[in-house]
């Protein structure tokens, strides 16, 4: 008898996250669980109901509160989730905060980061010990994660360093933020920019460490740019969405990759948009929203 499959996606309530267990829930079975997981504890019941009274989901659908900023938190669950069933199949770090344009960067940074870079960082280092054979865990990140994106002074922070040191320099690069130094020092000014380097360079420092050990196993640990979508977080910032796609367009690509039958070990520890692989100097897109910034 097969083992039910488990699947957990953070930032779930809306968009992309919301899309993505709604595409599990209808390409999984009966009996596999799909855990919707997010802060607010009604928007996350809200999202898990509608859902399973969707009449195209098939599998299992639980909501559960979450608080990636509290790594103890996803330890917890991920160890639940380890001693409940044996393990997990599918994972997707998705969550992240709102940022405008009409704040500094700098009063938004504490809780952008800790959300999106602080909860990557959780999930990398709580699930992939607790991974089956065949499992996937995937950070969606951006194609602004490239490191062409950063000032070439601070590539080297990014390049080749474990977990730990990606997190020693996002800590350096909040404490620029707040002292007013980072664009002295070469960062950018739109801070979405050094937190998809970040988690990219994450997924690179722990694919590094567990390479060997899950490719044999068929994992996969990837970072994905899911592409431009038309939601509330990218709204305040892009003018032209003729080409966004839907959330549930944007899912398709991601969700086909978590449920591929085999690794490609070339998409091991990579960025990976629409089935290929980014280069790490890959520059797109050719603009960003400096212009909406304020001090």
């Amino acid at each position: 008898m097969t083992s039910p499959r488990i699947a957990l996606v953070t930032g779930a309530n809306q968009g992309l996250g919301r899309a993505l267990v709604e595409g599990l829930a209808a390409r999984l079975g009966p009996d596999d669980l799909v855990l919707l997981t997010g802060r607010n504890a009604g928007r996350v019941a809200d999202a898990a109901a509608h859902i399973v009274a969707d009449p195209g989901t098939r599998s299992r659908v639980e909501g559960r509160v979450l608080d990636v900023t509290d790594a103890g938190a996803v330890a917890r669950l991920a160890a639940e989730l380890d001693e409940q069933y044996g393990g997990v199949d599918f994972v997707v770090s998705n969550a992240s905060a709102m940022l405008t344009p009409d704040r500094s960067q700098s009063e938004q940074a504490d809780d952008f980061i800790d959300v999106a870079n602080g909860g990557a960082f959780a999930v990398l280092r709580s699930f992939p010990p607790v991974l089956r054979p065949g499992g996937r865990l995937l950070v969606v990140a951006s194609s602004l994660g490239t490191l062409g994106k950063l000032d070439p002074r601070l590539q080297p922070l990014f390049d080749g360093t474990s977990l730990d040191e990606v997190e020693k320099a996002v800590e350096s690069w909040r404490s620029a933020l707040h002292t007013g130094t980072a664009e002295d020092l070469g960062w950018p000014r739109w801070i979405n920019v050094p937190s998809k380097v970040a988690q990219v360079a994450a997924v690179r420092a722990m694919a590094a460490e567990r390479r060997a050990t899950d490719l044999p196993a068929n994992r996969l640990i990837a970072s994905v740019c899911p592409g431009l979508i038309d939601t509330a977080l990218s709204r305040p910032w892009f003018t032209d969405f003729s080409g966004a796609q839907t959330p549930a367009q944007a899912a398709v690509a991601v969700l086909d990759l978590l449920l591929t039958e085999q690794t490609d070990p070339a998409m091991y520890g990579e960025l990976v948009r629409f089935g290929r692989v980014l280069g790490r100097d890959t520059r797109t897109p050719p603009q960003l929203p400096d212009h909406l910034l304020i001090k």
